[in-house]
């Protein structure tokens, strides 16, 4: 082997034994992953040369696709201008133009931008804020946060707690006094005849009875992706997000938007929660596409008014936020995110998405005539296939659909060059932004040749 030049045989190896890997079985050494070597638009290529449809834009994240030669043209650039400056005792220019770029596109008066390394970093950085302000104004036991179930939120420790995912939680400690759950807002876990406006009055009806038992004054926020990505892109019913925010405004407890997934175009706007979804939160938690995945970033914006109380506290007193990270506001990352940006806004990405959307939409919802598809769901250019063994199915065939649907989807898809993203009984994806008509035939002709063939095999 060449230094710096391994063989395909020797990447394998190396990963295997060496690298360890998110959400992988511990002690296993021969996963054999693929090995991804170039990207081009919406596609990947691996060792062998084959060629795929990026299905979730690597996580959620590759809003721009593969290949920007401008986009490693504005990062060389940064690199060999300034690649690092302490936020602790100065600025940059990428730093601050980026913020303020982002304040003139944010909702209401979320004008004030925390720079984090990524999405788990900016919730937590956007948890310890409220529990900060609260301290601030003396209310020390407002600190518990009101998450969902199937909800995913990030892996560090606060971001971990108010996730609602039980499989990621297996052996994981999280912390379990101050976060209080409410259920998932599915649609389709609703009760068998129950209207979607009714099941919105139920979930409302929780929100308010969990707050009434925990009691307003124990309660700092609450966090809320508006479209839960990771738990199976759950869309909740019309005037969910509206309705929940009123009952926080009336109780003094903050909303978190969290908009890691939504922002940046895939929703068809740069920030969701106001445009799409009609509502202003206190703050917005928001990371992958910020940079399209070339450069790891996050962000919190926070409210003028949160903002505003606490100055007004502190005239008398020398008080920091003692919260932040080495790299936040990284000069090299944000002017990958500016570039980003512009380039999202000359090719009028957004209007784009908003014009394929509806297309995109169709495609997945016909394949709900698969027999062993229970759902399939999305909005923008959010997708998921639900497996579910029909009723007269085999208690067996139920069981196996419960718990192999996703993987053996994922493998047919693989095959035939799409990635998807296999979770359980599921398969999500979120492909580029840039993806065209054509690509989203190609895409979606796939999976109904691959459902075809696992619901052959499974049922």
């Amino acid at each position: 082997m060449r230094a710096n030049a391994p063989s395909a045989a020797d990447i394998r190896q190396f990963d295997n034994r060496n690298y360890v890997h998110p959400w992988h079985p511990v002690g296993m050494e021969d996963a054999n992953f693929m090995i991804a070597t170039e990207g081009d638009g919406i596609h990947l290529f691996d060792t062998e040369g084959r060629k795929y449809i990026d299905g979730p834009a690597g996580m959620w994240s590759t809003q721009i696709g593969y290949g920007r030669r401008e986009m490693a043209d504005a990062i060389a650039e940064q690199v060999m201008k300034l690649p690092f400056a302490t936020p602790w005792t100065s600025t940059t220019g990428p730093a601050a133009v980026l913020a303020s770029k982002l304040a003139a596109h944010s909702p209401g008066d979320l004008n004030r931008v925390f720079f984090t390394t990524g999405g788990s970093t900016a919730v937590d950085s956007a948890l310890r804020f409220v529990h900060f302000y609260n301290n601030m104004l003396g209310r020390h036991e407002k600190k518990g946060i009101i998450a969902r179930e199937k909800g995913y939120h990030g892996s560090t420790y606060l971001a971990a707690s108010v996730s609602g995912k039980a499989r990621d939680k297996s052996f994981l400690d999280t912390d379990e006094i101050n976060v209080h759950f409410i259920g998932d807002p599915n649609p389709y876990g609703r009760p068998d005849g129950m209207s979607t406006s009714d099941w919105c009055d139920r979930l409302i009806d929780e929100l308010a009875q969990t707050i009434a038992t925990v009691g307003p004054g124990r309660i700092a926020a609450f966090i809320a992706e508006p479209v839960l990505a990771s738990g199976g892109v759950i869309v909740p019913p019309d005037g969910y997000h509206p309705r929940c925010l009123e009952i926080c405004r009336q109780h003094d407890i903050l909303y978190i938007s969290d908009e890691v997934v939504t922002a940046f175009g895939r929703m068809g706007e740069m920030f969701a929660s106001e445009t799409v979804f009609g509502i202003t939160p206190d703050i917005i938690t928001c990371a992958k596409g910020i940079t399209s995945g070339y450069v790891p970033l996050g962000a919190v914006l926070i409210s003028d008014r949160l903002m505003d109380e606490m100055r007004a506290l502190s005239q008398d007193e020398y008080i920091m936020f003692t919260n932040g990270f080495t790299y936040s506001g990284h000069p090299v990352a944000c002017a990958a995110a500016l570039k980003n940006i512009e380039i999202m806004e000359r090719e009028d990405m957004f209007a784009h998405v908003r014009q394929i959307t509806p297309y995109f939409q169709q495609r997945l919802r016909d394949l709900a005539r698969h027999p062993i598809v229970g759902d399939a769901r999305g909005m923008g250019l959010l997708g998921c296939i639900e497996g579910r063994a029909p009723s007269e199915s085999t208690e067996e065939a139920r069981l196996a659909v419960d718990l192999e649907f996703g993987m053996r989807l994922d493998k047919k898809c693989e095959a035939r060059g799409l990635l998807v993203r296999p979770i359980i009984n599921m398969a999500v994806f979120s492909p580029p932004l840039i993806i065209q008509q054509d690509d989203i035939d190609r895409m979606f002709d796939i999976m109904d040749v691959a459902l075809a063939e696992v619901s052959e095999e499974m049922l």
